[in-house]
């Protein structure tokens, strides 16, 4: 079962954070009954995150990179 998460929404993390399933669990963006995340690409990204996901969409992905961010698959 995965759950879904837009890029927009990690704005709420400071900027050069590290952004895994706990920090998003901590956060409150996500509830813990889930199997996986995947990051979506709504949203604009304004911060340099490095963000641990399991899947992410192509547009996620860009966007995390162009914000000077990096996305990792885990």
């Amino acid at each position: 079962r995965f759950v879904t998460v837009n890029v927009g929404t990690l704005n709420k993390f400071e900027d050069g954070a590290v952004v895994d399933i706990a920090a998003l669990i901590e956060k409150g963006t996500v509830k813990n009954s889930f199997d996986s995340v995947k990051i979506l690409s709504n949203g604009t990204l304004t911060k340099k995150l490095t963000v641990k996901a399991n899947a992410f969409s192509e547009g996620a992905k860009a966007k995390i990179e162009a914000a000077g961010g990096k996305a990792e698959v885990i």
